[in-house]
């Protein structure tokens, strides 16, 4: 095995050798129990200093500048559920990500599609 070999912090059959009880510092529950795998999360402009994160939480809030659920961040981060929410749960915590329905904004049906559609239903 040659020096370079020893620095790489990845096995081929495992994956990244980080588990996911060092990511959550040895937690297995979230602090936050109302977490769903469907809540969606969208990160806050208006948080404390962001210095001190790990490298887990600033993915999610780079990841959760548009809105996202938790599965898909769980997805992204390659992660069990749970260690996405015990992560989740400290960003919201620290109020650098908000957790819950989205609004949505009213988007106004565009007049051309909605003609070209019901010309193609009077051709059936």
């Amino acid at each position: 095995m040659t020096p370079k070999d020893e620095e790489l912090w990845l096995d081929e059959a495992s994956g990244p050798l980080v588990r996911p009880y060092a990511m959550t510092r040895g937690r297995t529950r979230p602090g936050r129990p109302e977490l769903d795998v469907v809540t969606q999360l969208l990160t806050s402009w208006q948080g404390p200093d962001r210095s001190s994160l790990s490298v887990e939480h600033l993915e999610i809030l780079q990841l959760c500048v548009r809105p996202l659920s938790v599965a898909e961040v769980a997805a992204y981060l390659d992660t069990p559920i749970m260690v996405a929410k015990v992560l989740i749960s400290d960003l919201i915590d620290r109020g650098v990500l908000v957790a819950g329905p989205m609004p949505r904004t009213p988007v106004r049906p565009d007049r051309k599609l909605l003609q070209a559609v019901l010309e193609g239903v009077r051709r059936l």
